[in-house]
Parts: C-alpha cells; sequence; structure tokens
C-alpha cells in the first residue's frame, strides 16, 4: 500500500481535496525530473470524504501497490505499444498501398496511434466505475485542525 499524508483544504460535498507535499520517496525517483511534484509544488487530488474530516485535517491518503503499478502500466505501457503497432503497421501495410515512403507513413500512423490511445485512456478514466476502482482513498485522520 502507497500511503501520503496531507491537509485538507476544502471540502465540496462529499469529496475533499488534499493538498500533499512532496515525500522523501521523490528525492530516489527515476522520474523526478519530469514530474510536477519534483518542483516543490504541492500536488491536489481529490478523494472521498468518508471519514467526515474537516477544512485543515492532517489525514492519511493511500493507493493499493497493485492499483498503483496498473495505472503505471496504462499510463507509460499501452501508449508505448500503440506507438510501435501503429508504426509498424504505416510502415509495412499503409505505405505500400498509398505509394508513400514507409519512413513518413511510420511516423504519422505511430503517433496518431498513440494520440487515440491516450483519448480512450482518458475516457476510460472518466466513466464513474473507473474513478471509483483507482481513486486514492482517505484511510484515516492524522491530527484534527483546532481553530
Amino acid at each position: 500500500m502507497i500511503t501520503e499524508q496531507g491537509v485538507i483544504d476544502r471540502i465540496s460535498g462529499r469529496k475533499a481535496t488534499v493538498r500533499i507535499q512532496k515525500s522523501s520517496a521523490c528525492s530516489s525517483c527515476e522520474s523526478r525530473d519530469s514530474c510536477d511534484v519534483h518542483g516543490g509544488k504541492p500536488m491536489e487530488i481529490e478523494v472521498n470524504n468518508r471519514l467526515q474530516a474537516a477544512e485543515g485535517d492532517q489525514v492519511e491518503v493511500s493507493i493499493p501497490s497493485g492499483t498503483f503499478v496498473i495505472l503505471s502500466l496504462y499510463v507509460y505501457f499501452i501508449p508505448v505499444v500503440a506507438l510501435i503497432a501503429g508504426a509498424y503497421v504505416g510502415g509495412t501495410l499503409l505505405a505500400p498501398g498509398l505509394a508513400l515512403g514507409e519512413t513518413p507513413c511510420s511516423i504519422v500512423l505511430g503517433f496518431l496511434a498513440m494520440g487515440v490511445t491516450f483519448l480512450l485512456l482518458r475516457r476510460f478514466d472518466k466513466t464513474p466505475g473507473a474513478n471509483r476502482k483507482y481513486r486514492p482513498r482517505m484511510t484515516r485522520i492524522v491530527t484534527r485542525f483546532k481553530p
């Protein structure tokens, strides 16, 4: 289970927006240079407020390790496979049929396939079932805010 702690910025209905500062795990991450969290800006995520936490409370947010691996697979591996498959199809099947060069057809179809894959993944992300299954969960209230 991957856990982080953050502070609730705002409550909207049954949802809470949690501000999470980068953790010590970020310093050893291979992708830290391309990550928005590494810039020092806190990351904001929206979670169900099933624990009835209030604004200012420090909470623990977690996501199961298996879910994290699956999401990483969706975001990194599937688009790369689509890029390679599109490039192969473009160069071997499409180019001879259109009497065009293999390289331009490979490039265009590869990037087109990858773009379509990102759009499909984004649409999948907006389905209610996907959101519930792959969203981080508020697991406990660490400290209550005292005004």
